[in-house]
This record gives structure tokens, C-alpha cells and sequence, in this order.
């Protein structure tokens, strides 16, 4: 029985991954503009960011997205194909489980963060922060 569901589900994955990638390339959302300032001060902001995703989670597509809305750099590593940042992350992280973002602090220790919606809400306050929007006058 376990044989048949490990191969059940790489067939989904084969079929529906494929359809996932397409529909988010379709679909990608464009990334807001801003004055080359603002967006420098994002870039600091998100240059010790780290997210380590499968290409055809549909989770870490939701977080990708979400970094091209907001137009974040932020450096991604394909955990599933890449050897070496797999090892890291079970390192790091502790587990296999993806998407998970490293967030580096200036003293260069790392807190891993799992969780799409929590991620998705850690880079939203980010930009929410830095917006000039939302700064005191």
C-alpha cells in the first residue's frame, strides 16, 4: 500500500507541478516601482534574506509571488534539486520542510522561519516598514 501511494502522488506532482509553473508564470504578478532610494533601503533591508522552496510547491510559489509583488531580492535555493542547500537547511532548519526563509541578523546568527503565511507576513511588515506611506511624519 505505501508503494502505491509514494508513486500516487509523484504522478500528481508530475502533472500538477508543470500546471502550477505555467499558471504562475501566466500569472506573475508585476513588482512595484519605486524611487531607486526606496528600493535601495528594501534591498538592505532584504540582502540577508534566504528562502529555501521546491520550484512546484504551491506554497513557496504563494511566497515567490508575494517577493515579485513587492519587488524584494531575495536570494532562493531549490531545496529539492540542489544537494548542497537541502543539507543546510536540514542543518539549519532542523527539518525538510519548505518554504522556509533564513533570516540572518547582523551579528550572523540565523532564525528559520517556516510557514508561508507567517513568511508572507514577515516580508509584508518589512515593506510596510520601509513604505513612506506608513512613516511618521
Amino acid at each position: 500500500m505505501r508503494i502505491f501511494f509514494k508513486y500516487f502522488f509523484k504522478l500528481v506532482q508530475t502533472i500538477v507541478g508543470p500546471v502550477l509553473l505555467l499558471w504562475d508564470w501566466l500569472t506573475s504578478p508585476k513588482g512595484i516601482q519605486r524611487p531607486p532610494h526606496e528600493q535601495q533601503d528594501i534591498d538592505e533591508k532584504t540582502r540577508y534574506l534566504t528562502l529555501y522552496q521546491f520550484r512546484s510547491c504551491p506554497f513557496c510559489i504563494r511566497v515567490r509571488r508575494t517577493t515579485k509583488k513587492h519587488s524584494l531580492n531575495i536570494e532562493t535555493r531549490d531545496a529539492l534539486r540542489d544537494a548542497a542547500s537541502r543539507k543546510q537547511l536540514l542543518e539549519g532548519g532542523g527539518e525538510i520542510k519548505v518554504p522556509c526563509l533564513k533570516i540572518m541578523d547582523a551579528q550572523g546568527n540565523a532564525t528559520w522561519m517556516y510557514e508561508s503565511r507567517t513568511i508572507i507576513q514577515y516580508l509584508e511588515e518589512c515593506v510596510i516598514s520601509l513604505s513612506p506611506d506608513t512613516r511618521p511624519v
